[in-house]
């Protein structure tokens, strides 16, 4: 990594974030999951959100074939569960449970995170090594909890 890329890592890296799992359906009917923090709100009216994801992982197939995706936004408690999908998908062997549920059962998003959203894709850009997915949010479970946060690298409490 050379030094400009090293200071673009460190500056983002003082942005705190939630932890979102980004959830797909696989050919088979199977959940796959991504941890991510490059999502965020575009749009009230009508509800649209973007993910960012990179043109080289598998959720960035799987959003193409499906035209949907979900995002779970992480309670405090779940931080196993982001610390599991950010490893390969190789190395993802059942250790952390993770329980799945559906909204208006179409998308899978992860039981207990304190929102849910189930997003159809409208648009998609290309930038640098991801695409930028917008989706229309059709349907939304939110709970009362302490959000995951990340910052400088870390998951860090809520204060």
């Amino acid at each position: 990594m050379d030094d400009s890329t090293a200071r673009f890592r460190d500056a983002w890296g003082r942005f705190a974030t939630g932890v979102v799992i980004i959830t797909t359906v696989e050919p088979g009917g199977g959940v796959h999951g991504m941890t991510a923090n490059g999502v965020a709100s575009v749009s009230l009216e009508p509800p649209l959100a973007l993910a960012c994801v990179g043109r080289n992982r598998n959720t960035h197939r799987l959003i193409r074939a499906t035209g949907q995706f979900g995002l779970s936004i992480l309670a405090h408690s779940q931080r196993a569960i982001a610390e599991y999908y950010v490893r390969p998908a190789a190395t993802r062997k059942g250790d952390v449970p993770v329980e799945f549920e559906s909204l208006v059962e179409k998308w899978p998003v992860v039981h207990g995170a304190v929102a849910q959203m189930g997003c159809r894709l409208v648009a998609e850009h290309e930038a640098g090594d991801h695409t930028i997915f917008v989706a229309q949010v059709e349907a939304i479970a939110t709970r009362d909890e302490r959000p995951l946060v990340f910052y400088q690298g870390r998951y860090a409490p809520l204060t």
